[in-house]
């Protein structure tokens, strides 16, 4: 809005200052005009004054040359000398020639305005008519500002020209400004002629102003360049914003529309768009990423869904099998076995659904949990003592290598003790009977890593990365099937990942290279 009013704004604030402007060269050849014309009623007063039957009077006979005389260097202006009663005494264009004879010469007026100075001042006048509210000329000042010129074309008539001394003593009588029938601009102004303190007739001083004129067009032309120029700069700045913003904009608002239909996943951003480095740069990146997510995630609700389909139908095909099984068989032994099957498959079901509830479910808790400061030190710390508290005869001893406190992270303690339990149990799990579990806790690069160390038979090279897939399992060969549904480490790669963290798996090896356990690592970014 800003770019496209500012060349309405220039040319109204450039036209106010033509007004003033033109005002003001019209005001300087009036004082100039008003105080030539004092010189020369002063010059008349003192040299073509004689005594007529008593009373002063102007001689004609004088003041005629030396009007003439007096406005000689000024080709381009008229005087005239009219006495108290209207009759005209001189004309500063008229006077004897060789041989007694009268000449007449003629005024050295300039060309009428050419086509081009036309134009402009017909688009430059609608312009200042269209914002002022008038087409009239406003430009000039004086009672006479708009009438018409007497049928010579440059003096007032002689009741015109008593009327403009017809003023209060010691107050300037107003200039007479008109156009003449081709449009040269006449300024005239009159000074009474005094002798004694006592009026004796009027100077009457005209003389056309082109140079007002000409320095007004120069201004129009001026402003009308300006105004060209800051109309080509709206409509080039208008199209390199269409090119640069709408386009665009229009464009990612087609790729959000075909994201909406389903339609986003087989056509990309251009790079042109994606590729900029602004706003509208970083808009593109970010919808785009945000639609490989969306597809992303997608992909793995798609695929989840598969998984647990596959997971539960083979408990559910366990379980028909041995009710079909059951009811042909008559022994009570192996009716009893077959019932233990049916006992083992559901509770392997409860369990799996539990899990898999719990794993939908998490992303949109951690969206609604409130954060807060956790000092991992002391969870590591109280876990330890709950696993000594409840350990078994020969089951395995938890320690712990970190500091008592300091190691600050921001998240859901819930969550985050739902992790380490989840490892702590996956190593007791695999650890020999009386083995070691290490806790460890340490701040490192402005992260808190923590880590689970077991003496177990350690991970298959291959499968570090694997086992945090869904229902991978990969137990010890003495623990009951089923009795866990393999969705462990992925909700805690889940949690982990929701924290801004990261989860590896790593063997612990000794200096031959052999296999003496399996490590655990989290890191997580250190609360500020």
């Amino acid at each position: 809005m800003l770019v496209n009013l500012l060349p309405v704004a220039l040319i109204f604030a450039a036209l106010l200052y033509l007004d003033q402007y033109q005002q003001g060269l019209v005001a300087a050849e009036v004082s100039a005009l008003r105080e030539q014309a004092r010189i020369y009623a002063g010059a008349i007063g003192q040299s073509a004054v004689q005594e007529n039957n008593g009373q002063p009077a102007i001689n004609p006979d004088l003041a005629q040359p030396l009007l003439y005389s007096l406005t000689a260097p000024t080709p381009n202006a008229q005087a005239l000398i009219y006495g108290p009663d209207g009759e005209k005494i001189a004309n500063s264009r008229v006077h004897p020639g060789s041989g007694g004879a009268i000449v007449t010469e003629p005024l050295a007026t300039p060309p009428p305005p050419g086509l081009f100075s036309r134009a402009i001042d017909f688009i430059y006048d609608h312009l200042s008519g269209s914002i002022a509210g008038n087409e009239d000329e406003s430009g000039l000042i004086g009672s006479g500002a708009g009438e018409n010129p007497d049928t010579l074309g440059w003096q007032p008539a002689p009741r015109e020209a008593l009327q403009l001394t017809a003023t209060a003593p010691g107050q300037n009588a107003p200039p007479f400004i008109r156009r003449d029938a081709h449009g040269v601009l006449l300024i005239t102004v009159a000074e009474p002629i005094m002798h004694s303190q006592q009026m004796l007739g009027t100077v009457l001083l005209t003389r056309e102003a082109s140079a007002v004129d000409r320095a007004v067009l120069s201004v129009r032309i001026s402003i009308l360049g300006l105004f060209a120029l800051a109309l080509a700069l709206t409509v080039i700045v208008s199209f390199y914003l269409s090119r640069t913003i709408a386009s665009p904009i229009g464009r990612l608002a087609q790729a959000a529309e075909r994201l909406r239909e389903g339609r986003a996943r087989a056509q990309a951003l251009p790079s042109v768009i994606t590729s900029r480095n602004d706003e509208i740069g970083t808009l593109a990146r970010t919808l785009e990423s945000s639609a490989q997510a969306l597809w992303a995630r997608m992909d793995a609700i798609e695929k989840f869904a598969a998984d647990v389909s596959h997971e539960i139908k083979n408990p559910l095909s366990s379980i028909r099998s041995a009710i079909e099984t059951l009811a042909r068989v008559e022994d009570p032994a192996r009716a009893s076995r077959l019932l233990a099957i049916i006992t083992q498959d559901v509770a392997r079901l409860d369990r799996l659904i539990t899990d898999i509830s719990d794993s939908s479910r998490l992303d949109s808790e951690l969206s609604r949990s409130r954060y807060e400061i956790v000092d991992m030190a002391r969870i590591l710390a109280a876990l330890a003592e709950i696993n000594d508290a409840t350990r078994k005869e020969d089951g395995a001893f938890v320690t712990v290598d970190a500091p008592a406190e300091g190691l600050f992270v921001r998240g859901s303690e819930t969550r985050l003790v739902q992790v380490l339990r989840n490892l702590i149990g996956n190593a007791i799990s695999f650890s020999p009977a009386r083995g070691k579990i290490i806790l460890r806790g340490r701040e490192t690069g402005g992260m808190i890593e923590l880590a689970v160390e077991d003496e177990g038979p350690g991970i298959p090279d291959g499968k570090l990365d694997s086992i945090f897939d869904r229902f991978y399992s990969e137990r010890p060969q003495s623990e009951q099937f089923g009795s866990h549904s393999g969705l462990g480490l992925s909700i805690s790669r889940q949690i982990v990942e929701a924290h801004q963290g990261r989860i590896s798996a790593e063997n612990r090896r000794d200096e031959d290279g052999h296999i003496i356990g399996a490590r655990f690592v989290i890191r997580l970014p250190r609360a500020g």
